[in-house]
């Protein structure tokens, strides 16, 4: 199932158990897979602020101020650079419980191109003081986040891939907002790794298996704030490091992990957004272009085990 029927899917149960659940989009319902809630819930719990999305964040900062939980969506980009000071001031800094959630994170725009693919939003947004920045690496973990995301009583931006994606957690998944999840464990290298990349992580990580290089894979669901001890001791446990992110190397969860390390004497390569703005183009071309591919996964592996 796609991940923002998934989305979808969760609000609509959680605006079925608490009238206090609203969500406002600017135009963009059905791309965001909401569409199909207006029929139950439109002029009641589910508002479309048109394509005016400073206008959106400000009208749901009203609304928590008034004891609602209102849930905010669009493209990535409008959700996080176009609003970044109604994040700011009408949400984090009134203390605000808004969840933002923002579809489409870097390359996975596709054909919408370089205007819609946003390289730098956890980088815009991490800054903000208070603000939680989550981004769920499949079904499994979107379904067992939301009732959680929904309760904590602050702001939360959401970096929502729309659409299908491999699942990587058991049926069974206990979720931990706080927490990061160990995928596998290893004694050679640490890998974090967040989003949509987290598949092409274990199967690289298989595959370095085979060649004698073992990974502790951490999938770092909430970039901020980051699982400081997680991470900690992963890097102390192998003494090497790789991120890899669909986002800026520069920002994003690359950054988070240095700030973290930035005391031990470990080694940090990166595979990530060089730097660069994004083009049109399908998945696999934009994986291949940008270096988010499983082949510049192991390559890049192997060259932080040898700077041990």
């Amino acid at each position: 199932m796609e991940m923002r029927a998934i989305y979808a899917d969760c609000l609509d149960k959680l605006m079925q158990e608490d009238k206090h659940v609203v969500l406002l989009d600017a135009d963009l319902a059905k791309a965001s897979g909401t569409v199909k809630l207006r029929g139950k819930y439109y002029g009641t719990q589910i508002f479309d602020c048109g394509v005016a999305e400073q206008n959106m964040a400000s009208i749901a900062a009203g609304l928590s101020s008034y004891g609602f939980k209102p849930w905010i969506e669009s493209f990535t980009p409008f959700a996080s650079r176009r609003i970044c000071d109604q994040i700011a001031i009408s949400i984090a800094y009134a203390k605000q419980n808004v969840k933002i959630v923002g579809t489409d994170p870097g390359i996975s725009a596709e054909l919408n191109g370089g205007t819609h693919m946003s390289m730098e939003d956890i980088g815009v947004l991490r800054s903000i003081p208070g603000l939680v920045i989550f981004e769920p690496v499949d079904g499994v973990q979107l379904k067992a986040a939301m009732p959680v995301l929904n309760e904590y009583p602050g702001a939360i931006y959401v970096r929502l891939f729309r659409k299908e994606l491999p699942d990587v957690f058991p049926a069974d998944y206990r979720f931990d907002l706080f927490k990061a999840d160990t995928l596998r464990t290893g004694k050679d290298l640490s890998i974090f790794v967040s989003g949509m990349l987290t598949k092409d992580v274990l199967d690289a990580a298989a595959e370095l298996e085979t060649e004698g290089v073992s990974c502790d894979v951490l999938n770092i669901h909430t970039l901020k704030p980051i699982d400081r001890e997680a991470v900690l001791a992963s890097a102390r446990k192998t003494g090497a490091v790789l991120t890899v992110e669909n986002h800026n190397v520069i920002g994003g969860l690359h950054s988070a992990v240095l700030e973290t390390l930035a005391k031990e004497k470990i080694p940090v390569c990166a595979v990530g957004v060089m730097d660069r703005f994004g083009e049109v183009g399908k998945l696999p071309y934009l994986k291949e272009v940008t270096g988010l591919t499983k082949e510049n996964i192991i390559r890049t592996a192997k060259e932080a085990v040898t700077l041990k």
